[in-house]
């Protein structure tokens, strides 16, 4: 048995607490000070959390840490500003890069460590030039953690599905070895076949027990209408809580009547929606979404690949940029958005508990922060990271 206690921290700013660990796992939580004398166990660690605000591990509901060029040297942004552009781009110069590798996936999973980040849903490519090697890649950086980052996989296929034979057949395989969803892009313009390629991804689905996670980048009425499709398919396959769409642009461009319609049929079918909230995108209902029980998860998307230059792996930041997007000023708001990136991030890598509550894993991250709002638009250094019980971030650095 491994036993440390966390003293003097401040729940999402309140009061001052004792939060005792037990094999990796939040045992007890006191008023700091108050624990009885004599209950300490002899060989338990002793972690001072100096009045620190303490936040739930960051969840990042939407990666791809399989390609990355963090570390290495700079690469400059190249080939057309478009998906397909950006799709015929990284499949040109992936190899150049070593992309994928455990290597690139370690470094990014170690950021997000380092910045607070204790559970991942990611995407990794699969196609017929990498096969299941980036999903083996991810795996192996993983155990190199320590498992510190749990990893939840979606078998994810960039180039398309059905205009690249043989795909269909690396998702099935990807499913039956373990990835717990399957990915889905752009039916209409990268398929052009929408109801084929849904029907196909259900297919498998529904037959391997697994979930369907599927980027859609078009808008207006063409994203809506693939958003009515994946609604009846759920329906259908009784998949409620197993579907998700990434990115969903659209929802947020359409009129006011037919958004709050599409909203509501949303979260009756059980879909849940991922977002990055992206500076140029329109805002989502996410009022409406939350009434209506549409689960909204943050991700970071790509951490400097070949579709852009840009991220560092901060959820903070990029729970940030989501409060910005949507205008929210008042600290209840602002709460909600650190929220999102942590215990309703929860969902997305199917734990029942994520919190800083007892039962839940030991995932507690402490900022020198009066409380979450501030934590918020300040993002500070993350001090003190723990993942499943063990210290992996100290003073900022981090110890794996």
């Amino acid at each position: 048995m491994t036993s440390l206690l966390l003293a003097d921290v401040r729940p999402w700013g309140g009061d001052p607490v004792d939060v005792a660990i037990v094999d990796g796992v939040i045992a007890e939580i006191t008023p700091t000070g108050t624990q009885a004398a004599g209950s300490q166990a002899a060989d338990q660690k002793v972690v001072d959390g100096r009045g620190l605000l303490a936040l739930p591990g960051f969840v990042n509901a939407h990666a791809h840490v399989d390609k990355s060029w963090w570390g290495q040297p700079w690469v400059s942004y190249g080939g057309e500003p478009t998906t397909q552009g950006r799709i015929a781009h990284e499949r040109a110069e992936r190899d150049k890069y070593g992309i994928p590798s455990v290597a690139g996936a370690t470094a990014v999973l170690r950021e997000f460590l380092r910045h607070g980040t204790t559970a991942t849903r990611t995407h990794v490519d699969v196609d017929l030039g990498v096969g299941l090697r980036g999903i083996a890649n991810v795996r192996e950086a993983a155990a190199e953690l320590g498992d510190a980052v749990e990893v939840e996989i979606v078998a994810f296929p960039q180039d398309g599905v059905l205009r690249r034979p043989g795909v269909l057949e690396l998702l099935d395989k990807a499913a039956a070895e373990g990835a717990t969803s399957i990915g889905g892009l752009d039916p209409a313009s990268i398929d052009r076949d929408p109801v084929g390629q849904l029907d196909a991804l259900f297919e498998i689905a529904e037959g391997r027990g697994v979930g369907i996670d599927i980027h859609l980048h078009d808008r207006g009425d063409l994203g809506a209408f693939q958003y009515e499709l994946i609604i009846e398919r759920t329906r259908q396959a009784g998949l409620a809580g197993k579907v998700n769409v990434s990115h969903g642009f659209a929802l947020g461009e359409l009129a006011p009547a037919r958004r709050t319609e599409m909203v509501y049929q949303l979260g009756a079918a059980g879909i849940s929606w991922t977002t990055v909230a992206p500076v140029n995108s329109a805002p989502l209902p996410w009022r409406e979404m939350r009434t209506a029980g549409v689960a909204i998860g943050l991700g970071t998307d790509g951490i400097r690949d070949l579709w852009s230059p840009y991220g560092d792996g901060d959820l903070l930041q990029v729970a940030r940029g989501f409060a910005r997007l949507h205008g929210l000023r008042t600290d209840e708001d602002l709460t909600y958005a650190v929220e999102l990136a942590t215990t309703y991030g929860a969902a997305f890598v199917h734990r029942e508990n994520h919190g800083l509550t007892p039962g839940a894993r030991a995932d507690i991250v402490l900022l020198d922060a009066e409380n979450a709002p501030d934590a918020l638009v300040r993002a500070p250094r993350r001090e003190l990271v723990i993942a499943g019980g063990q210290v992996v971030v100290h003073d900022g650095e981090l110890q794996v």
